[in-house]
């Protein structure tokens, strides 16, 4: 019984915040040189970069709360199922935003840029399956149209984009709230896991996240201002109603849902042979067979 009861301590020494069992960090910023070399090994070549954003979250929760969750739920994925996890990350679409406080919105000509030069490193350094894991509502017409535009050009490595929403299993808790977007209560109680300690329950009906609807247009018609039309505090929900149940179990989905993709893109054969073959094809229009 002492040797077991030793075993486990030394499990959970391992697996402590970024630390797999095999003893090597599964943060990139944390490996040294030679590690990270038996890193990449490791995870096959698969490597996630959790995309977050820096903005308002409503009068409670801090301005990354986006960026601190993806990144808790990858981390937590890679002890899991090991892959490699990419630096923070925020430079995303949040235009929307930029009359808050706080609020950090590049060009979307440099979003794009960035985005490829940093694929495009990672690739370099050994990343030959990339899985851009989103934790911002925002980035969900970017990054789709991001790994589509990887066909205009050969790239020996594959982009892969996944976000995670919540479903509807029947032993998840209950939400309270019909309007539940943006620092409302699911989020909140996603930090409330993360970073309890940056949440503020106290303040979160310091400010309405109540959907104002401004707008009348009919369905399918689109404009970019419809989210400051609706919710002009930056606020959607009521965070004061977060529970830490509904956190954990929301967190814990989160978190399998990623390893499980990390096992499908190490099993995954398929994409750049198919990728390589579009290309060759590509060359060549008038003798694709019609």
């Amino acid at each position: 019984m002492k040797h077991f009861a030793g075993w486990v301590m030394a499990l959970c020494a391992a697996t402590a915040w970024g630390q797999s069992t095999t003893g090597l960090s599964t943060q990139w910023e944390e490996l040294t040189g030679p590690d990270f070399i038996t890193a990449i090994h490791q995870a096959q070549g698969v490597c996630l970069l959790p995309f977050g954003i820096i903005e308002k979250h409503g009068p409670h929760l801090p301005l990354g709360t986006d960026l601190i969750n993806v990144r808790y739920a990858s981390q937590h994925a890679a002890q899991q199922e090991y892959t490699v996890v990419f630096p923070p990350y925020y430079f995303g679409q949040i235009a929307e935003a930029r009359q808050q406080p706080g609020t950090v919105s590049y060009s979307m000509k440099l979003q794009l840029e960035l985005l490829q030069e940093t694929t495009d490193e990672m690739s370099r350094n050994g990343c030959k399956k990339i899985v851009i894991v989103n934790g911002h509502g925002g980035n969900e017409s970017l990054l789709p149209f991001f790994a589509q535009a990887q066909l205009e050009s050969q790239h020996d490595y594959v982009v892969y984009v996944y976000w995670w929403h919540a479903g509807n299993a029947p032993d998840r808790p209950k939400e309270h709230s019909k309007n539940d977007m943006h620092a409302g209560e699911s989020e909140t109680a996603h930090t409330l896991i993360s970073r309890p300690d940056l949440v503020h329950l106290d303040r979160a009906g310091q400010e309405s996240g109540a959907d104002e609807n401004r707008l009348h247009l009919p369905d399918g018609l689109y404009t970019g201002i419809w989210w400051y039309a609706k919710f002009p505090n930056h606020y959607s929900g009521d965070g004061s109603v977060a529970a830490k149940e509904l956190g954990e179990y929301d967190m814990k989905a989160w978190e399998a849902g990623i390893a499980d993709v990390v096992r499908a893109v190490k099993a995954d054969e398929t994409s750049l042979k198919l990728q390589n073959e579009f290309f060759e094809a590509a060359k060549h229009p008038l003798e694709t067979k019609q």
